[in-house]
């Protein structure tokens, strides 16, 4: 009974301890959240290293982004085809590759995309400096290394995402229209027609904006604060790597299904 009741009495310091240390970590996380928001007018004024940092993240991450979107396109036209077909609808099939994409599969592919692309980098470049001393350096010299280092990354992702995301959507709904209009034989008319009176641009469009907006800030915040807090060890630097790229995925899926639930109970 008393081995119980200690074995019982260690799990519950266990809990507590693992309590404390998460709510520490979500209270700093919150913290430094508003400490990159903040730096929202400073960091514009110093546009260089946000656009340098745009041409590392976007740039580098076009070419993943467009030839997935093109398979997912080529998929999607597939599969929409022989679905519409049962009904006699292959006309729609326009309509039904843009919807999937500019509302869900557009944002949030590119999103899981970006953050084993852009989002690990980020994390073991922040993390490899704070393992070589640059960080503590910097702060040694009076140079804030949020401000100088963190906000321009973060400023960056968050415009870099939506351009990714419209562009992945861009590119699947050539791909459905090549596999639908130029392989199979659907109308071209059609398909173009469909599309372009049942989406909307603000319902559709702008929902699907808004999405990838949230991503961004999402993915890119979680791979700098996981580079940051890393242990400045190789270990810790690829424990976290590997931490952005699940806390980011998972972070995404939970949010775009909040996001769609309130988007469309509007």
């Amino acid at each position: 009974m008393q081995a119980l009741l200690q074995t019982l009495s260690d799990q519950l310091a266990n809990l507590g301890a693992w309590t404390k240390r998460f709510f520490r970590e979500l209270g700093y996380a919150f913290s430094l959240f508003l400490r990159l928001l903040l730096t929202f007018k400073a960091s514009f004024k110093r546009s260089v290293l946000i656009r340098d940092q745009i041409h590392f993240l976007g740039n580098y991450s076009l070419a993943i982004i467009s030839v997935s979107g093109l398979f997912v396109g080529f998929v999607l036209g597939l599969q929409g085809y022989y679905t519409l077909q049962r009904y006699g609808s292959s006309s729609a099939l326009g309509l039904l590759v843009a919807l999937s994409l500019v509302r869900e599969l557009g944002p949030v592919v590119s999103a899981l995309l970006f953050a084993g692309r852009a989002g690990t980098s980020l994390t073991a470049e922040i993390g490899l400096m704070k393992a070589g001393e640059q960080l503590s350096a910097m702060d040694m010299m009076a140079v804030d290394p949020i401000q100088r280092i963190l906000a321009p990354r973060f400023w960056a992702g968050v415009i870099a995402m939506p351009i990714l995301a419209a562009v992945f959507s861009a590119v699947g709904i050539l791909g459905g229209w090549v596999v639908g209009v130029v392989m199979i034989g659907v109308d071209s008319g059609s398909f173009w027609g469909q599309m372009q009176g049942g989406v909307d641009v603000w319902r559709d469009v702008g929902n699907g904006v808004l999405k990838s907006f949230v991503f961004g800030v999402t993915v890119t915040f979680v791979a700098l604060f996981q580079g940051y807090e890393a242990q400045a060890t190789p270990e810790g630097v690829s424990r976290a790597t590997t931490r952005t790229v699940v806390m980011a995925s998972l972070s995404v899926l939970a949010l775009d299904f909040i996001l769609t639930a309130l988007m469309f109970n509007i």
